[in-house]
């Protein structure tokens, strides 16, 4: 039987992506993503959300479009693969973590307020990591049902 690791998340960034460049010349972008899961009370019969934050990696072509379109709080669709690691921390201890490694990402939503000129973002039709990007045109639509 084959192994499979593979995850798809869909949430809104917690913080303005961290975009570096490596000495090998090659980009990482460092996210971290809010991801609700809904509950439902056994007492008051109500449900809720309930966050679920994962940081992510992204790296290349695709992590530079992650940083420059997108923001704080906007929504992101990402395919990719969960890595766990760990590493001797500078007082020591030991440190372990667990996060995703994008493999492809999907820009959701449009860009919101801001001044001058608007427009939308270009959607990342789920392109290979590495590649860029194939901006659109089409108009994305909102999902107001989400529940996040």
């Amino acid at each position: 039987m084959a192994n499979v690791n593979r995850v798809v998340v869909s949430g809104n960034l917690t913080r303005d992506p961290e975009l570096r460049q490596l000495a090998g010349g090659n980009s990482v972008c460092k996210l971290r993503i809010a991801v609700n899961t809904r509950k439902k009370d056994r007492d008051s019969n109500q449900w809720s959300d309930h966050p679920n934050y994962f940081d992510v990696t992204v790296w290349g072509a695709q992590g530079e479009n992650v940083a420059k379109y997108l923001q704080k709080g906007s929504p992101l669709l990402i395919d990719g693969r969960l890595e766990w690691r760990e590493w001797q921390a500078q007082d020591g201890t030991n440190r372990q973590a667990v996060e995703i490694i994008a493999e492809n990402t999907q820009f959701m939503g449009s860009r919101e307020g801001g001044g001058g000129g608007g427009g939308e973002r270009p959607a990342d039709e789920f392109a290979p990591a590495g590649s860029a990007p194939m901006p659109t045109s089409a108009s994305i639509a909102d999902d107001d049902d989400i529940p996040f």
